[in-house]
């Protein structure tokens, strides 16, 4: 068995870089470029998903991880943007109440209820986009449920001076609003600016434990104190 995959593997080596050389350190002999290993790991992935060649059928197969390439190209560039967007987002957490469809913008509209119980609106992306279609059937999966809110400002169209809050994505903390203490830590972390020190004192003066999930009172006790002390 293992000799029969090795030599399927060996096979279809020899077409990707018969097809392929160009990712290839022995690609043209003209082209001095240096290798990107990131389209040449795009390529390997691309044929593992075509599977194997058919005899007689290597032109086909060569086009189609090709294609194959290409959108999964498209796919990480778009991953990298949503990830981008998520690390420089502010998190907050928040009831979710409910979820509609604004008519003037076509943008998700969400309803969240914060913990001191006021109610914050936040907008998803058009729901004619493929992010905006998501994140609209995911608020209404987690209507009833607290969230951790990823947070971004989006500026409006003509006007410099004024923004639109943003929702890039929605944490499930269940029914109670239970949060992981890693996550926690990194909120209250966020609430002090940066400073672990000012963070740390937060935390222990809220009287939160080391592990474990903390309750939204807890957290939201902690971020209180880290804005506050000093």
């Amino acid at each position: 068995m293992i000799g029969t995959q090795s030599l399927k593997f060996s096979h279809r080596a020899t077409l990707l870089r018969k097809h392929f050389c160009w990712f290839s350190p022995a690609g043209r002999p003209d082209d001095n470029r240096p290798v990107d290993n990131s389209h040449y790991s795009l390529v390997i992935a691309a044929a593992n998903a075509a599977g194997p060649c058919a005899p007689g059928e290597e032109a086909a197969w060569g086009r189609r991880i090709q294609g194959l390439t290409v959108d999964l190209h498209l796919i990480a560039q778009q991953a990298r943007q949503d990830i981008e967007r998520l690390e420089s987002a502010r998190t907050f957490i928040a009831f979710l109440e409910k979820v509609e469809i604004e008519e003037s913008s076509r943008r998700g509209l969400v309803t969240l209820r914060l913990p001191s119980g006021e109610t914050e609106p936040i907008r998803t992306e058009q729901v004619g986009t493929d992010r905006g279609r998501a994140l609209v059937e995911r608020a209404r999966s987690l209507e009833g449920r607290w969230v951790l809110v990823y947070r971004y400002n989006e500026r409006k169209a003509g006007q410099r001076n004024q923004s639109v809050r943003m929702l890039a994505h929605l944490m499930d903390l269940g029914a109670d609003g239970a949060v992981a203490s890693t996550t926690a830590k990194k909120m209250v972390l966020e609430d002090a600016g940066g400073d672990v020190a000012r963070a740390q004192e937060a935390w222990t003066t809220a009287g939160l434990p080391a592990n474990g999930p903390i309750s939204v009172e807890q957290l939201e006790q902690a971020r209180a104190a880290a804005r506050h002390v000093g």
